[in-house]
C-alpha cells in the first residue's frame, strides 16, 4: 500500500527544506560554488536528491536566496505587529538582513557568471525588500521615531556596504556597525 499524497507531498516540504536550510550554511561557509556532495551531506539526502529538486547550480541558488528573500520580507510586517516600537522592529529587521548579506557569500561572482538563471536574482531582491523596509521606515518616522528623508533603498545599500566582510572584519563586526548606523538614524527630537 502507497503512502497517501498528501504525507509524500510534505516528506518532499521537508527535504526541500532541509536542503535549501543546508545549502545556505554551506554558502556562508564555502561560497556558491561549494561541492554539491557537501550539501547533500550537510541535509542528510543523496546528491540525487538534490539534483533531482534543482537540477542545475543556478536553480538552487535561486532557490535558496527566494527562500531567504521572501522570509526576510515577511519578517517586517510581523515585527512591527509584534516589537514595542516600529524602530525595534526596525532593528531587528536590520539583523535579520544582515544574516541574508552574509549568507550571500560568493552570489556576486555567481551573479556576473552570465547565467541567465541568476540574471533576475537582484532585481527579485530590491524588488521584495525595498517595500519591506520602506513600510518599517514609514512606521519609524510617522512614529518620530527615525528622521525624515531615509530611503529604504540608501539605507540597505549603507547596510550592505557594512556588511562586506574580511579577515580581521566579520559578522558580529557588521552587525556591530549597523546598530551604529541606525542608532545615528534616530530622530533627536
Amino acid at each position: 500500500m502507497s503512502e497517501p499524497v498528501g504525507l509524500r507531498q510534505a516528506q518532499a516540504q521537508r527535504t526541500r527544506g532541509a536542503v535549501l536550510a543546508a545549502a545556505a550554511a554551506v554558502f556562508v561557509d564555502q561560497g556558491v560554488q561549494a561541492p554539491i556532495r557537501d550539501i547533500a551531506q550537510r541535509a542528510g539526502v543523496g546528491v540525487g536528491t538534490i539534483y533531482r529538486n534543482f537540477p542545475t547550480r543556478a536553480e538552487l541558488v535561486t532557490a535558496v536566496y527566494r527562500h531567504q528573500i521572501d522570509t526576510c520580507a515577511a519578517l517586517a510586517p510581523r515585527l512591527l505587529a509584534e516589537s514595542a516600537s516600529p524602530f525595534t522592529a526596525l532593528t531587528g529587521w536590520a539583523d535579520a538582513f544582515v544574516e541574508f548579506l552574509v549568507t550571500k557569500h560568493g552570489l556576486g561572482a555567481a551573479l556576473g557568471s552570465g547565467d541567465p538563471g541568476l540574471e533576475n536574482l537582484h532585481t527579485l531582491m530590491l524588488d521584495t525588500l525595498v517595500p519591506a523596509c520602506a513600510a518599517l521606515l514609514d512606521a519609524c518616522t510617522a512614529a518620530g521615531e527615525l528622521a525624515p528623508g531615509i530611503t529604504a533603498h540608501r539605507l540597505m545599500r549603507a547596510i550592505g556596504n557594512l556588511c562586506i566582510t574580511g579577515p580581521d572584519y566579520h559578522q558580529a563586526d557588521a552587525k556591530h556597525m549597523v546598530a551604529v548606523l541606525l542608532a545615528g538614524c534616530r530622530h533627536d527630537g
